[in-house]
């Protein structure tokens, strides 16, 4: 029983294709406008602090510009994900406030809200986790934070993902809208 456990673990020799440097640059493009974009609208829209930047973002772009045919990359999960999980992130932190069990359960009752809603995202993870550590700034939104900066950061990073993924003549996205 243990060694059938533990030869679950060992893994398979992988063979990997050679990285296509053409494919890396429209990623990187992609990343670029994307997150430049967010940080640009987040400095002219909210002089005061950037809260439209938060760092899930990072883990949306690796999805939406170096896996767009990724289904936790569509628009359903990238979207949906998100604001659920940043809904949940904000009532486990108005219910239970800043603390480690307020984050545990913004987190796993986020995964749990996403799997049975088909909008799995695993960004959405550190999504409702920023909502539960986050600023006094972040806090004071409230049930906003689903909408900006979360909402708007995804569809500005959605339109950049559709635009730059389908110059590419070898690239399609998205897969499915929904």
């Amino acid at each position: 029983m243990v060694r059938s456990y533990l030869g679950k673990m060992k893994g398979a020799p992988v063979q990997r294709a050679t990285p296509c440097w053409k494919d890396a640059c429209w990623s990187w493009l992609g990343a670029f406008v994307g997150v430049a974009g967010v940080g640009l609208l987040s400095s002219r829209l909210l002089e005061t602090q950037p809260l439209l930047m938060i760092g899930s973002f990072g883990a949306t772009s690796v999805l939406l510009y170096a896996a767009p045919e990724s289904p936790l990359a569509q628009p359903r999960n990238v979207l949906g994900g998100n604001v659920l999980s940043a809904l949940i992130g904000v009532l486990c932190w108005h219910f239970l406030g800043d603390t480690w069990l307020a984050a545990a359960a913004a987190v796993s009752t986020a995964i749990l809200v996403m799997q049975l809603t088909h909008t799995l995202h695993p960004p959405g993870g550190a999504t409702a986790l920023i909502a539960v550590i986050g600023s006094e700034p972040l806090h004071a939104l409230g049930l906003g934070y689903a909408l900006m900066p979360v909402a708007a950061g995804c569809l500005f990073m959605l339109a950049v993902a559709v635009t730059v993924n389908n110059l590419a003549r070898h690239r399609r996205y998205p897969q499915h809208w929904w």
